[in-house]
């Protein structure tokens, strides 16, 4: 006859079953943070490219660019909200895995900080044609960029640049830009 598992053996069991470690990096096995899903697995991935210290911690100033790079578009007030949620008391300034993740994954799960849909674009981007053209004045729209709503920083601003803006016209084709935007 089989002994009953006390509840704490059994669960876990039931964890080792939720985690599955045979294929992630070596890294990600050693947090001591249960990795429950996909999702889960992607988020420490990406903060572990920006932990620089080895030590499963980033700077407060790397968790926006954490958060897109996993394709979400916070704003600045969110980021906020979430390096004030995160935010290590034990080393200043940095937010520690442990933290972020269960707070970030049920958010991200609940598809918080999604970027707006093709169609709101397109009708954000035609209010500032002023000529109807399909094209937005490259410097027009990075002075609203830097100085209205939720500012690009300097770095950002030139990053969209890069991709938006023709360099023969030095105008954004914004259509185009949609697109392009769609495909990555």
């Amino acid at each position: 006859m089989e002994e009953a598992q006390p509840a704490e053996q059994e669960e876990t069991q039931e964890q080792q079953e939720i985690i599955t470690t045979e294929n992630l990096p070596t890294e990600l096995v050693e947090i001591p943070v249960e990795i429950n899903s996909d999702l889960d697995k992607k988020i420490v991935e990406a903060f572990l490219v920006f932990d620089h210290a080895d030590n499963k911690t980033v700077e407060v100033r790397e968790i926006g660019t954490v958060l897109r790079s996993l394709g979400y578009c916070p704003t600045e007030d969110e980021i906020q909200e979430v390096i004030n949620a995160t935010v290590s008391h034990d080393i200043t300034g940095s937010i520690h895995l442990g933290k972020f993740l269960p707070y970030i994954s049920p958010l991200l799960s609940a598809r918080k900080f999604q970027p707006e849909g093709a169609d709101r674009l397109l009708e954000a981007f035609r209010l500032l044609d002023k000529e109807n053209n399909g094209l937005i004045n490259k410097d027009y729209l990075g002075k609203l960029m830097m100085e209205a709503g939720d500012p690009f920083s300097k770095e950002e601003l030139d990053e969209m640049m890069m991709i938006a803006c023709d360099p023969h016209t030095n105008a954004i084709p914004y259509e185009l830009y949609i697109n392009q935007l769609l495909v990555e």
